[in-house]
């Protein structure tokens, strides 16, 4: 290759990024991918989920936290990111609770597809990961954030779009994230009774009895011998991940033997490739990586 492959991943709030392909990310640096992660925004209204961190001090500065603790996943991971600036919209508790006035869903799709869309011109990536149309669980910014990713996807490299937002880059390929899907969950689940471990995946599963899946799983990337890196940019989220909670309760060795990939579904692809695919960069070839503009 003449020219390095670029990765994008685009999600909501700083956390994000290490629940959902990190393993894939730190993989593909390590293999020489350049990956930036763009976080549409800040978590400013997100809860304090790690009970050992819900101090007053840690409440009143939340959305600096968040940054700081931002900083150390992407150290951990080895990624750029970037914050695309936009303000949280935090979740309702209802269908009828009204979002806050100039939170980031409530946007006009061109005003929050406009910073991405730059960042794509300006990055140049080859392959955009991101959510599904239901934003992988319906929080209004990862709704919102399909919607801008695919936005961008499309728009970027047309030079007609988004006047001012630098040249026009055409991305190739663009994933949904799956890996909160029924199918793992309950791989997991079995294995841990099997085991007599005990299992916490039981209401996970019940959770998909009345919600067939949208999307197929079509690209899983081996990536098991990374999840020591995912749990390690997880942990460094510490107000939004408690270390004796949820994620850690399945012994990552046995997540390494049932379930060593990350998994995504292929929804937009401008070069061949053959399904089912183990790899986000099947089908790119060198005569379509072209250097990145800085």
């Amino acid at each position: 290759m003449s020219a390095p492959l670029r990765l994008m991943a685009v999600h909501a709030h700083p956390d994000d990024e290490s629940s959902k392909g990190a393993a894939t990310m730190a993989r593909y640096v390590r293999e020489g991918v350049e990956v930036l992660v763009c976080t549409l925004t800040g978590g400013e209204r997100g809860s304090v989920l790690n009970p050992k961190m819900d101090r007053p001090d840690i409440v009143a500065n939340i959305a600096e936290v968040r940054r700081a603790e931002m900083d150390r996943a992407r150290e951990i991971l080895g990624v750029q990111q970037r914050f695309m600036g936009f303000v949280d919209s935090g979740l309702p508790e209802s269908e009828e609770e009204e979002l806050p006035e100039g939170c980031f869903a409530l946007q006009k799709l061109d005003v929050a597809a406009e910073p991405l869309v730059a960042a794509v011109r300006e990055f140049r990536p080859h392959v955009i990961i991101t959510y599904d149309d239901d934003g992988g669980y319906p929080h209004p910014d990862h709704i919102m954030t399909n919607r801008v990713s695919v936005e961008a996807f499309e728009a970027a490299g047309d030079p007609d779009r988004y006047p001012g937002t630098g040249d026009p880059w055409q991305p190739l390929k663009l994933y949904y994230q799956m890996g909160f899907t029924k199918e793992r969950f309950e791989a997991l689940h079995e294995a841990m009774t099997a085991r007599g471990m005990g299992s916490p995946y039981s209401d996970w599963i019940a959770r998909w009895e009345d919600r067939p899946a949208k999307w197929p799983v079509t690209t899983r990337v081996p990536c098991a011998d990374y999840f020591e890196l995912r749990d390690q940019a997880l942990l460094a989220h510490a107000t939004q991940v408690d270390p004796d909670g949820f994620w850690f309760v399945c012994p990552r060795e046995l997540q390494q033997e049932i379930w060593p990939t990350e998994d995504y579904h292929l929804a937009r692809s401008l070069v061949d490739t053959e399904l089912p695919e183990d790899d986000l960069f099947a089908g790119i070839h060198a005569d379509e990586v072209s250097p990145a503009c800085h």
